[in-house]
């Protein structure tokens, strides 16, 4: 008896200090979680941690824990869509400044037809710590306010509505503290992109916004009143983007508030549904009129931007410039590509219409320079532009300057959740949801902005001197090949030759 008594004594003991223990437990652990959730409310540095204290900090779990289980649940590094694993973990590090290499060889298969290698000089040009930059000059000789730029990567169109403010806060000064360029979006020109003090680049789309009369036709005096602001460096005529091309912008009636309704010009609360095309412009000629308007208007650089699908109309866009003089091209052509990205769009034109840039690129560039235009148009490019190893691809091909967009997301806190349509956005950029916009600390992430700018460049000029040029624009189509099947490749430069330049336009030109 004296031993059953012991040993229920003994478990009594061991069951109350296992209680114990657990109400220990449960009241240090609560500690530690509300400790946890003070700490991720008030902290800047992370929106998800932010908008979601505690729980997502199982997100930093999850994703270091994939590269050890991925063997089994194959979460590979290229398979995921539309950017892949490893281009957002590099934009996400270059982004914080922290280290950039890589283990164990490369996870990017040279098999598949498109991919790009490029060739390394065996006199590689030695990195220096400085930054170089070459100016080019938009606009010079035909308009009385030509633009120097100096940034071949800079910020591409995103407007004040599809995204949130602090995100556009973050970008615009992060673009600032960089020396690039920013792109308003057809949204219209808001006192945050102007706050920055950045270059800006107005874009003027089929709905006018922030420059249309009542009937959403131009207004002139609008238009010259943005013109006059010095930061406003020069005019994007937008005729299609890149995920819906033949179909006009789509801002969701619950993203225009009150503000964003002002800037553009439209009633608060209800969608806004851009036309498809631009009132005043039904052809090549009225197109080269449009800009000639605008041009006089503003006194600044003018330019077009599309994505091309038929080009036959490049001839004639081509052939109506020879005619008209020099004078009368646009400034600049940004090209958008096929698979660029926005927050609404029919996913039947985001799959099926236009073309890709790298086929829609060299096209282009091509037909400048079979012409003679080549030195009087710049080309813009844009399109899933995120990487140094397109940023190089593009001046190959001759891009005279890249743009991107989402890259630019990636780098404020973007994680591809794809709710931009729904004002749902988890990292409160693409949202007008004020308690997830509190997440983004618009301070913190221009920093973030500006380093990802900065070293991008850097690989950029990585990827240059190995080819043996010191300044990335003189990258052209000998210093890369393009796979054209497994174990096959074959150089830029003999893939896309040269055009003849043709005879009879430049005489016709002359004669004027």
């Amino acid at each position: 008896m004296d031993f059953l008594a012991r040993v229920q004594t003994i478990s009594m003991l061991f069951i109350d200090y296992l209680v114990a223990g657990l109400v220990i437990g449960v009241f240090i652990g609560s500690i530690c979680i509300l400790y946890m959730y003070i700490v991720d409310r008030f902290q800047t540095a992370h929106t998800i941690r932010r908008n979601y204290p505690v729980i997502g900090r199982f997100r930093y779990v999850f994703e270091h824990l994939g590269e050890f289980f991925r063997q089994y649940f194959f979460a590979m590094d290229r398979e995921e869509l539309p950017f892949n694993r490893a281009d957002r973990s590099w934009i996400y590090r270059a982004a914080k400044n922290v280290d950039r290499t890589v283990a164990f060889g490369s996870t990017r298969s040279l098999s598949p037809a498109g991919e790009i290698i490029f060739l390394n000089s065996p006199f590689p040009i030695g990195d220096t710590k400085e930054r170089f930059r070459s100016v080019k000059t938009i606009g010079e000789g035909f308009v009385a306010n030509p633009y120097k730029a100096t940034s071949i990567f800079n910020v591409s169109g995103m407007s004040y509505g599809a995204l949130s403010k602090p995100a556009i806060k973050a970008i615009a000064n992060g673009a600032k503290d960089a020396g690039v360029w920013m792109n308003t979006g057809e949204g219209g020109l808001s006192k945050y992109h102007l706050r920055s003090g950045c270059d800006i680049i107005f874009q003027l789309g089929t709905a006018k916004y922030g420059v249309r009369n009542e009937s959403g036709l131009l207004d002139d005096v609008k238009l010259a009143s943005i013109a006059k602001r010095d930061s406003v460096k020069m005019f994007e005529i937008k005729l299609s983007q890149g995920a819906k091309p033949g179909k006009g912008g789509v801002l969701p009636g619950e993203k225009v508030t009150a503000e964003i309704a002002s800037i553009r010009g439209i009633t608060e609360g209800e969608a806004s549904i851009s036309p498809n095309s631009h009132a005043e412009i039904q052809s090549v000629a009225q197109l080269l009129d449009f800009i000639q308007r605008v041009r006089d208007i503003v006194q600044k650089p003018v330019g077009i931007k599309f994505v091309l699908g038929s080009y036959e109309w490049l001839d004639e866009l081509c052939e109506e410039i020879l005619v008209r003089g020099e004078h009368s091209a646009p400034d600049f052509m940004t090209i958008d590509s096929a698979d660029g990205g926005t927050g609404a769009a029919p996913q039947t034109l985001m799959d099926y219409v236009g073309l890709p840039l790298n086929r829609s690129l060299p096209i282009v560039v091509d037909k400048l320079t079979e012409y003679g235009l080549r030195s009087r148009v710049h080309v813009i490019c844009s399109g899933k532009m995120v990487t140094p190893a397109a940023v190089a691809w593009a001046l190959c091909m001759g891009a005279d300057f890249v743009v991107s967009a989402r890259g630019f997301m990636f780098a404020v806190g973007c994680i591809q959740a794809l709710q931009c349509n729904k004002n749902t956005c988890p990292t409160g950029i693409a949202t007008h949801d004020k308690k997830l916009q509190r997440g983004l600390d618009w301070e913190g992430k221009s920093h973030r902005v500006t380093e990802y700018i900065k070293n991008l460049e850097k690989e950029l000029e990585i990827v240059a001197h190995s080819c043996g040029v010191k300044d990335p624009r003189l990258l052209s189509r000998k210093h890369a090949h393009i796979v054209t099947e497994p174990r096959n490749s074959v150089s830029l430069e003999e893939l896309y030759p040269t055009p003849v330049v043709k005879e009879e336009p430049i005489k016709m030109m002359s004669s004027q």
